[in-house]
């Protein structure tokens, strides 16, 4: 009898010595890589600040666990987005003052702010619809800039935070009732501010009026790639965009649109930005035509890309057009951690309509009319790359 015992004795060791082996070799192997989707551990952190004419203010920070954006109910603010360069090194990448109350009473060239109801310029602060002649509040010489004295950009909106397993944001609603800032109609605003899985900022505005009114509303943030350490001019920009609206003296569009080929306005293939404001004799303030006629999808409209620290910005929208602007008027101004913002120091991504649409009968319509939704989702995506 033993001698057939211990040959089954040896089979019986030899596969336990086996599946022993085959239990180290799983518990030391390289464990499986989870998809972002998978990974990625929302938060949100909320904090009121102050009141602002008996309503409050709020700080809200969005987390992904990769980047974080901050933001203000207070004119629908983005008040600092933190990115990670090449390297994992986090930093703010967008131009702020040091604290969201500061935004309360110090005059800014609108950082982060939600530009509203009409963003950009309409020409001599006048415009006529159905047969009436409506004078709006001169801001930007005899013009009127980004909604008037008192815009959106001023305004203390309705907040509301959300999440779901793909993003985490803050929901905001405003009206702006008839008359304000000489605008017609009441106009019920919601603006959807939320941080997503791949590292998307993802801004989502919806209107309806009780009046025909004019509606055009964007965000102004200013974006710095390398962390506020110097100007943008080493950054590397890309537009899809053929075409853009040329402008007079007071930056007012003449009612042309040109080929932006063999001008300084070519961004279809990447350029240095420092190069093609040399080649411009001075910086952008213009408007790149994305879309001839408006439409809800969305493609991408720029790339920029920060060539030391490896950041790139992507934006996507479903608007027809982009306000460039270079910070030209920018000098010297007292930004956060005490550094001096200074001429080209952030740029402006700004999805928008044509600006001065209303008083150019073949730029795309800015009126909305009763019945009628206005919508507009603006993607800034942010990723590196070696």
């Amino acid at each position: 009898m033993k001698k057939h015992l211990i040959p089954s004795l040896n089979l019986r060791l030899g596969q336990l010595l086996l599946l022993v082996a085959l239990a180290i070799s799983s518990c030391t192997a390289p464990p499986k890589q989870n998809s972002k989707s998978e990974t990625t551990t929302f938060m949100i952190h909320s904090e009121h600040l102050t009141d602002f004419q008996g309503q409050p203010v709020y700080r809200y920070v969005l987390d992904n666990g990769t980047m974080q954006v901050e933001l203000s109910n207070f004119g629908g603010l983005v008040y600092k987005i933190i990115a990670p360069d090449r390297n994992g090194k986090k930093e703010n990448v967008v131009l702020t003052l040091d604290r969201v109350e500061d935004f309360l009473d110090t005059e800014n060239p609108f950082f982060g702010a939600t530009a509203g109801r009409v963003a950009n310029r309409i020409a001599n602060a006048q415009f006529s619809l159905d047969g009436k002649t409506y004078n709006l509040a001169k801001t930007n010489g005899d013009n009127h800039l980004h909604g008037g004295k008192v815009g959106f950009d001023k305004k203390v909106w309705t907040p509301e935070t959300y999440s779901t397993d793909s993003t985490v944001g803050v929901k905001m609603t405003y009206l702006s009732v008839d008359g304000e800032e000489g605008y017609p109609g009441n106009l019920q605003t919601t603006l959807w501010m939320e941080l997503r899985a791949d590292n998307t900022l993802r801004i989502r505005f919806e209107s309806t009026a009780d009046q025909a009114t004019l509606v055009n509303l964007t965000n102004h943030t200013y974006f710095n790639l390398g962390g506020m350490k110097r100007d943008v001019l080493d950054h590397e920009v890309q537009f899809w965009a053929d075409a853009y609206t040329p402008i007079d003296e007071e930056l007012i569009p003449t009612g042309e649109v040109k080929d932006v080929a063999g001008t300084a306005f070519d961004f279809r293939s990447p350029k240095i930005l420092g190069n093609q404001i040399a080649a411009n004799g001075g910086g952008f303030d213009h408007n790149f035509v994305t879309k001839r006629e408006k439409s809800g999808e969305m493609k991408q409209v720029a790339r920029v890309r920060h060539p030391e620290s490896g950041r790139v910005l992507e934006m996507f929208s479903d608007n027809v057009g982009v306000q460039f602007y270079t910070g030209n008027f920018l000098s010297k101004f007292p930004g956060a951690g005490g550094q001096a913002y200074d001429i080209h120091w952030g740029f402006c991504l700004e999805s928008q309509n044509w600006p001065d649409a209303i008083n150019h009968p073949n730029f795309p319509s800015p009126v909305l009319r009763p019945g009628e939704t206005y919508t507009h989702t603006i993607d800034y995506r942010f990723s590196v790359e070696d």
